[in-house]
């Protein structure tokens, strides 16, 4: 008996050895985690590293999403849009409390047609519904966002504070920034890391080549004049220490670069929406002259979108502007777009600003899930968000994207960083110090530009595809299908590493 037991013991460990496939756990040689927790950094020859990207979202992530009080509760109704309207203006002109926030409105449970859109325009201000139970129907036929967000205005230069930088070059992931003279500074202003192309890098670059077509644009220096929005920490002598690393290295070969304070009082913040579904009207599932749009928000910093559901929308369940920063979209999803299926249309999470943070969002035939248009500066994270049905790529779109970092993305399609050269009216280069981080895709083309940095793809389970256009530099390739990737998310191992050097 005891011979018995111990022969069945011993073919159980073999099914078992056999039946679990051991995994080896890997790390990438650019960056290395401890085992404290902390993160090494590989250099190139010229300083560059993989960025961090851990300071973005609502407050860099510093403080947890508020759960604001409750100030006025209302009920669907033949005029509900009136009564919520009416109740976001008659908070905006209440003082905020000393936590920036004036309070939330609580939409109960219930249809709510909107015939035109909600617009929140002042800080503050919480839109909350109760999940599911709270449906909000965009009716008619204007192409507009349901929910409408923004501040007024642009940021304004503070004269006399702009100094060039001094450094002939700042590699991508500095956050020290050394210029002629910092006497117009201190910690806590917020500062514009201008960064002005020269013709050079338009000719190096090879986007004065785009082989022509109809509507076909070549690009032009004065249309790449970035603008990355920074806060000063500390001070040392003639070098500014900033809050997130520089995204696109600085090189006085290709571009002219300098540092001013900047005011933006227009700019609205603290303002969150949450837990509802939104829907818009249609005629066909090919009809455009509806809702685009569930959430926009723009001119805006510190703020939030969690918890949303967006169907039927031609372009978006959230899209953020140019001027959004600091912005977390959660646990967010967006499904059976109305629309033609052609460029313009089904961009489910749509971003164009700066330090934002999509987590946990899921996307359904759309065209480019999980997506940043032309000139977005970095950084930017998209983390653990899935796609399905899709009919485009996942990725920069075009004209030059700046740090976003891919972290944990599925989805039954392609994910590009590539020269797409005389797509669009002129798309060429799509972007730079881009990382894909354990992606899960049909397929990937990850490229290189000519010059000017470099695109990263790191643990993707997938296939490698050409891309568009042969001849492109390979981008930094490693561990493609090897399972294992540790850290298994560099947002999340950043974000760790970042607490622990406090």
């Amino acid at each position: 008996m005891q011979v018995r037991i111990v022969s069945f013991c011993l073919m159980a460990a073999c099914l078992m050895a056999f039946s679990f496939k051991i995994v080896n756990r890997w790390q990438s040689s650019f960056v290395v985690q401890n085992s404290n927790g902390t993160l090494t950094y590989r250099a190139d020859d010229k300083g560059n590293t993989l960025p961090d990207f851990s300071k973005v979202g609502y407050r860099t992530g510093n403080v947890p999403i508020p759960d604001i009080p409750v100030v006025q509760t209302i009920s669907p109704g033949p005029d509900a849009e009136g009564a919520i309207q009416k109740a976001i203006d008659a908070l905006a002109q209440k003082a905020p409390g000393s936590d920036g926030f004036r309070g939330a409105i609580l939409l109960k449970k219930g249809t709510y047609n909107i015939q035109k859109n909600i617009r929140i325009n002042a800080s503050g201000i919480v839109l909350r519904g109760q999940g599911s139970k709270t449906l909000l129907v965009a009716e008619g036929t204007e192409k507009r966002a349901l929910i409408d967000v923004s501040g007024v205005g642009d940021p304004k230069e503070v004269k006399g504070t702009r100094t060039p930088i001094a450094a002939s070059y700042i590699p991508v992931g500095s956050t020290a920034i050394r210029v002629i003279s910092a006497a117009a500074f201190k910690p806590g202003d917020p500062v514009m890391l201008h960064w002005a192309a020269k013709q050079q890098w338009i000719d190096d670059l090879k986007m004065n080549q785009i082989e022509e077509r109809s509507g076909t644009r070549q690009w032009r220096t004065g249309e790449y004049d970035f603008k990355f929005q920074r806060i000063i920490t500390r001070i040392e002598g003639n070098t500014l220490f900033i809050d997130n690393p520089v995204v696109m290295a600085m090189e006085n070969k290709y571009n002219t670069a300098e540092v001013y304070k900047y005011s933006f009082p227009g700019r609205i913040s603290n303002v969150g929406i949450e837990n509802l579904s939104c829907a818009s009207a249609y005629t066909s599932d090919t009809a455009e002259d509806h809702s685009w749009d569930a959430v926009a928000l723009n001119r805006i910093e510190n703020g939030w979108v969690r918890n949303i559901s967006a169907r039927y929308f031609a372009y978006s369940c959230v899209n953020l502007g140019a001027l959004s920063r600091n912005i977390s979209v959660l646990n967010s999803s967006c499904s059976d777009h109305k629309s033609i299926i052609t460029g313009g249309r089904r961009y489910s999470f749509n971003n164009t600003g700066q330090m934002n943070l999509f987590v946990n969002c899921t996307a359904r035939d759309g065209r480019h899930d999980y997506v940043t248009g032309a000139r977005v500066c970095g950084p930017n994270v998209f983390y653990n968000c899935t796609a399905s049905r899709t009919h485009a790529d996942i990725g920069p779109h075009h004209r030059w994207a700046m740090g976003t970092l891919y972290d944990n993305i599925i989805t039954d399609g392609e994910i590009n960083i590539q020269d797409r050269g005389n797509w669009g009216s002129g798309h060429g280069w799509s972007g730079v110090n881009q990382v894909l981080w354990n992606c899960s895709a049909k397929s990937a083309t990850v490229q290189s530009p000519w010059v000017a940095g470099k695109n990263y793809c790191i643990g993707l389970q997938g296939q490698k595809k050409q891309g568009r256009l042969r001849g492109r530099p390979d981008g930094e390739w490693e561990g493609q299908n090897k399972p294992g990737l540790e850290p298994a998310s560099l947002y999340m191992a950043q974000l760790k590493a970042r607490g622990l050097r406090r």
